[in-house]
C-alpha cells in the first residue's frame, strides 16, 4: 500500500461518530488547513488562521451530538475507504452502505495560479457524488465558536447558508436541497453535488461549477509543484506526501510556519503534556525550511525570510524568542479552554503556549541556518547579499553573549534552566554560517571576526560538554545525562562523524534512549515527570547518526519501522507510543515530516543505481 492509494476499509456502525484517532487526512492551501477523519468527517479547522477559533473542534470534543463536526454519512453504511489523489493536496472518501450503494466525497481547499498570483482563498469545497446504485446522504454541518463554548446563529438564502461565528461569518453555498442540509435529512444522492464554505460572499457562478473549476485549476497547481521537486530515486511517494504536508503547514501571507496543525493532542495518556503548537518556533522552521530546500521547495524559505526579516526588525535589543504568532504576534499567553474536554477526554486543552516567555538560546542559530542557503543559490531571482547578512549579524551578536548563558533549552523545560548543549551548539553553527557567508560575500573582515567567534565557542564546548567518566557528550555543560539532541552534532558539522567522540556519543544514547527502533528525548523526570512515549523526530536523527557513522543498514531497519508507524495517508504525528505503536501528539508534526524527508534522501540509492 503507498501513501496515495486506499486504505483497508474500515466497518463502520449504522450511525457513523468521530473517531478520535489521529487516522487523518490533511487538506489545505497555506492559508487555512482542515483535518478529515477516514470516515470523511471533517473534525478540525481554525479560522480565519490555523492559530485561530476551531469553528471545527470535535477532534477535541465531538460531544453526544457530534457538536464541531461537518459529516456526509450514508443511510446503512457499513464501509470507507479513504486515499489522496496522486501527488496532491486533494482527498478522496468512498463511502459504501450495506446493499452496495456508494458515493465519493472530494475534499480540497483551493490554490492555483491566477492573473500573476497564487489564489488561496479561505474556503472548503466538498463535492460528493453517486458512484454506484442509489445511495441516500445526510449531511451534518455543526460548527461551533469560541473553542467550542457556543453555537453559531444561522440565517438561510435560497442556495446558501450563513454560520455568524463571533466576529467571523462562513457561508455554505450549495447546490444540495438548503432544507435538507440545515434539518439534516437523508436524501436521494443522485447527482454530484458541490459544497462551498468560505467567506461571506456570493459565488460568481453556480456552486458546482467552481467546485469543478477549482478542483480542476488546483489539481493542476499540486501536480506542477510536485513536477518541480528534487526526489530521491527510492520512498518517493514517502517524500512527496510528506512535502505537500509541509506546504500545508505554512502560512505564505506572512511567511510563517507552523509546528502543528492542532492543538493540546497528549503526548501520551493522561499525561497533561497538551500544548498548543499551531505557532510558529523558530527552531521548528529551520527544520522545515532545511528539509523543503533540500527537495528544491525554496519558495517557502524566501516567505520564511521575510518573516524571520520582521521579527528581527522589530526585536528589541537583538533578543528573539523561541516562538511567535502567524502575524509576528509576541504575546502568546496560555489559558485552559474548559469549553472543550480534549481529545479523547484528555484534557486540559490549551489555547497559546507559555514557552514564549522562555530564553531558549538555540534560535539565532536556527534563523541564520534556515537563511544560508539564500546566499548561495544562484537559482533565487533575489540572492542574500550585504543588507540581509547585516541583519544576521545582529543574531550572531545575540549568540556570542548567549552561548554559555543558561535556558529552557530545546525541550523547553519549565521549572529548570541550564546551560544546554544544544543551544550552545546552535550559537556555534550561527557564527560559523556567518563566517561562510561572509566570506562568500568577500567580506574579509567580517569572515575573520565571526570565525574567532565560532572557534572560541567550540572550544568552550569540548571543555564543557565532554564528560570523560561517561565517554560522552552530555545535554548541559558540566553534567552528567544525555539527550537525543546530541545525534545533531555531526549534521550541523560541529565534528566528524567518524570521530571517536561522535561515536561513543552515539553509543551512550543508544545505550541510554533507545527502544527498540524508537528512541526518546531524553529519560530524566521533567516537570510532569518521565516522558512515555518516543519523540519521532529523535529516532529520525537516530537514523541519521547511524547513518553517518556507517550503519546504514541499520539505519534502513529503523526507517522502515518507522515508515509502519504512519497513519493509513502517510502523516505522522509528534510521536509513538513504544509498546503499543500508538500514534500519539500534535498533527501533523511538522518535525516528524521532515525526519521522514530527511532520512529518504539519506537512505536512497542514487537515480545512476536505479535507471
Amino acid at each position: 500500500m503507498t501513501a496515495d492509494g486506499p486504505v483497508v476499509p474500515a466497518t463502520l456502525t449504522e450511525k457513523p461518530t468521530v473517531k478520535q484517532s489521529l487516522d487523518l487526512g490533511v487538506i489545505g492551501n497555506s492559508a487555512i488547513a482542515a483535518l478529515i477523519d477516514e470516515t470523511g468527517g471533517l473534525n478540525w479547522m481554525c479560522i480565519p488562521r490555523m492559530d485561530g477559533d476551531p469553528v471545527f473542534c470535535g477532534l477535541l470534543d465531538p460531544g453526544e451530538d457530534e457538536t464541531g463536526v461537518w459529516r456526509f454519512s450514508i443511510a446503512n453504511q457499513t464501509e470507507a475507504t479513504q486515499r489522496y489523489q496522486r501527488n496532491t493536496a486533494v482527498l478522496e472518501t468512498v463511502l459504501t452502505d450495506a446493499e452496495g450503494n456508494r458515493a465519493k466525497i472530494i475534499d480540497f481547499a483551493p490554490r492555483f495560479r491566477m492573473n500573476g498570483r497564487v489564489f488561496r482563498g479561505a474556503t472548503i469545497v466538498r463535492i460528493v457524488e453517486p458512484v454506484a446504485g442509489a445511495p441516500r446522504l445526510k449531511v451534518a454541518l455543526r460548527p461551533r465558536c469560541d473553542y467550542g463554548a457556543s453555537r453559531p446563529e444561522r440565517t438561510r438564502g435560497t442556495n446558501h447558508v450563513r454560520y455568524i461565528l463571533g466576529d467571523q461569518v462562513l457561508r455554505l453555498t450549495t447546490d444540495a436541497p438548503v432544507e435538507y442540509v440545515l434539518d439534516e435529512t437523508p436524501f436521494l444522492l443522485d447527482r454530484p453535488i458541490a459544497f462551498v464554505l468560505g467567506p461571506d460572499e456570493s459565488l460568481s457562478a453556480a456552486p458546482m461549477s467552481i467546485a469543478r473549476h477549482f478542483l480542476r485549476e488546483t489539481r493542476g497547481y499540486w501536480l506542477d509543484w510536485v513536477r518541480g521537486l528534487a526526489l530521491p530515486a527510492d520512498f518517493q511517494s514517502v517524500v512527496i506526501r510528506a512535502a505537500i504536508t509541509l506546504k500545508l503547514c505554512s502560512n505564505e501571507e506572512t511567511g510563517a510556519i507552523v509546528a502543528a496543525l492542532t492543538t493540546s493532542i497528549p503526548e501520551y495518556g493522561a499525561s497533561g503534556r497538551t500544548w498548543d503548537y499551531r505557532l510558529c518556533w523558530l527552531r521548528d522552521s529551520y527544520f522545515t525550511v532545511q528539509a523543503l530546500n533540500s527537495l528544491n521547495a525554496t519558495r517557502t524559505m524566501e516567505n520564511y525570510l521575510a518573516y524571520v526579516s520582521n521579527l528581527v526588525a522589530g526585536a528589541r535589543d537583538g533578543y528573539l524568542q523561541p516562538l511567535f504568532g502567524l502575524g509576528l504576534e509576541r504575546v502568546l499567553d496560555e489559558h485552559i479552554v474548559p469549553s472543550l474536554s480534549g481529545y479523547r477526554g484528555l484534557g486540559p486543552v490549551r489555547r497559546g503556549n507559555a514557552a514564549w516567555t522562555q530564553v531558549q538560546n538555540d534560535g539565532y542559530g536556527s534563523v541564520i541556518l534556515a537563511a544560508i542557503q539564500c546566499f548561495f543559490d544562484e537559482r533565487l531571482p533575489d540572492m542574500g547579499g550585504e543588507p540581509l547578512f547585516h541583519r544576521l549579524e545582529r543574531l550572531g551578536e545575540e549568540a556570542e553573549a548567549r552561548w554559555d548563558q543558561p535556558d529552557a533549552g530545546l525541550w523547553e523545560f519549565r521549572t529548570r534552566n541550564e546551560v544546554h548543549t544544544h543551544s550552545a551548539l546552535m550559537c556555534w553553527a550561527g557564527c560559523d554560517r556567518l563566517a561562510r557567508i561572509a566570506h562568500r560575500l568577500a567580506l574579509p573582515e567580517a569572515e575573520a571576526r565571526w570565525t574567532a567567534s565560532a572557534e572560541r565557542i567550540r572550544s568552550g564546548i569540548l571543555d564543557h560538554c565532554w564528560n570523560a567518566e561517561m565517554r560522552s557528550f552530555v545535554s548541559a555543560f558540566d553534567g552528567n545525562e544525555l539527550d537525543a539532541s546530541l545525534l545533531l552534532m555531526a549534521r550541523i558539522g560541529f565534528i566528524a562523524p567518524d570521530d571517536p567522540r561522535f561515536l561513543a556519543t552515539v553509543a551512550a544514547c543508544e545505550k541510554e534512549l533507545r527502544f527498540g527502533n524508537h528512541l526518546y528525548r531524553y529519560r530524566r523526570p521533567d516537570d510532569f515527570g518521565a516522558p512515555e512515549t518516543a519523540f519521532t523526530a529523535c529516532t529520525f536523527w537516530l537514523i541519521d547518526a547511524l547513518t553517518r557513522t556507517g550503519r546504514r543498514e541499520e539505519a534502513r531497519q529503523i526507517f522502515d519501522d518507522i515508515l509502519s508507524r504512519r497513519n493509513h495517508l502517510g502523516l505522522l504525528s509528534e510521536g509513538v507510543h513504544v509498546e503499543s505503536g500508538e500514534l500519539w501528539g500534535n498533527f501533523p508534526q511538522s518535525y516528524s515530516m521532515v525526519g521522514l524527508i530527511n532520512a529518504a534522501m539519506t537512505l536512497s540509492r542514487n537515480w545512476e543505481e536505479v535507471l
